[in-house]
């Protein structure tokens, strides 16, 4: 007699772990993260305040959070033989797998390796959160023949990352939107790559080989490289009139369209991708060009007539950062930079009460009597 299986394709639905994280409550609408709406906390506090809340657990007072970005700081540089390897891949390396063999490569470099201790696990997310956006920069500067560009200590971690990225010192306003951007994409419960993070960490591996697999599940177009689609299929219309019939001819042919539907927020906007929108209005105003809000809002219009579907964050993320003069092939490693906190705090919950994820099957493939083999 078979046995009794449930089976949820992509384990929709089923709760494979406990988090004191995130949780994401569809009845009120809320990202929840440690207690707080992530939406509230994007207007009132920036992306260092949720690195405290993530790690430590608590929101940081101007004293804490002076700290934590001083320690930041002190982790900046990368280790001249982390740009050696960067040097040595293909010139047609996409920069998320430039990121996975870095982050690779900083494990060589931890003296306590085999230590999973709360306390170490959390001085290396330090490292991480200092290192990660130096991979991030010039790993898409050295695979582009561009100059390393050394982190500017003088500018706030935000502005230095944005700074690294780009060579120039952002604005204000560039600054606030991009920081906030980190903010929204820096925990979200348990995605792929969160799930992942968890799975490796529950083997006790460490948190290096842990983030690297993290790294390869958010470079997939169903997860974080989604805003490098939007990204391409904005460009490729150009107009409001020609991106309307792009998405209709997808439409017609059936194709999937990046940047719309979520499997939690299935009949709304992701709270997070209204952020971001509010966001690229003001850069396209500061600019005085405001075609790709324009055909933003079109998409959004055809989508809900169609599909029923709603903008997810990276929709609005690909033309606010698009806006902000960063490269399209950097987005994802951006979107993974600012998650790094997220996973990190995961990886080191999980090592803290660690059960080794072990799921079953549904087989369904043919069963062959044993008298047949033995004759």
């Amino acid at each position: 007699m078979k046995e009794q299986v449930n089976y949820s394709p992509g384990l929709d639905g089923i709760i494979a772990a406990e988090t004191k994280l995130s949780f994401l409550d569809t009845v009120q609408s809320e990202i929840v993260i440690r207690g707080y709406d992530l939406i509230d906390l994007s207007e009132t506090v920036g992306y260092l305040e949720i690195v405290n809340l993530l790690l430590q657990g608590r929101l940081p007072d101007a004293e804490e959070k002076a700290g934590l970005e001083k320690a930041l700081k002190n982790e900046y540089e990368i280790p001249v033989e982390i740009l050696k390897i960067l040097r040595l891949l293909p010139e047609k390396t996409h920069p998320m797998d430039a990121l996975r063999t870095g982050i690779s490569a900083l494990a060589g470099y931890d003296a306590n390796i085999d230590d999973r201790s709360a306390s170490v696990n959390l001085e290396r997310a330090y490292k991480l959160l200092g290192k990660v956006p130096a991979i991030v920069a010039n790993s898409y500067r050295v695979l582009n023949k561009q100059e390393v560009v050394l982190p500017n200590k003088d500018l706030s971690y935000s502005s230095n990352f944005y700074y690294m990225i780009t060579g120039k010192v952002p604005s204000a306003v560039e600054e606030k939107i991009f920081d906030q951007s980190l903010l929204l994409y820096s925990e979200h419960e348990m995605p792929n790559s969160t799930f992942t993070a968890r799975v490796i960490a529950s083997t006790l591996s460490d948190l290096y080989g842990a983030l690297t697999g993290a790294v390869a599940s958010l470079k997939g177009s169903l997860h974080g490289g989604a805003n490098e689609a939007v990204m391409y299929m904005l460009l490729e219309a150009g107009t409001v009139d020609k991106f309307e019939r792009l998405l209709e001819g997808k439409l017609a042919n059936k194709e999937k369209i990046m940047g719309f539907g979520h499997r939690v927020y299935m009949k709304k906007m992701d709270p997070r991708a209204l952020i971001m929108k509010q966001a690229l209005k003001q850069l396209c105003d500061a600019k005085g060009d405001d075609r790709l809000y324009k055909m933003c809002e079109a998409g959004e219009v055809i989508m809900e007539r169609e599909k029923g579907l709603y903008p997810n964050l990276d929709y609005y993320a690909a033309p606010v950062y698009y806006m902000l003069g960063l490269p399209i092939s950097i987005y994802t490693p951006i979107f993974f930079s600012a998650r790094t906190v997220g996973l990190c705090a995961h990886v080191i919950e999980q090592h803290a009460n660690n059960r080794i994820f072990r799921p079953r099957v549904n087989y369904i493939g043919e069963r062959h009597n044993r008298n047949v083999i033995s004759n």
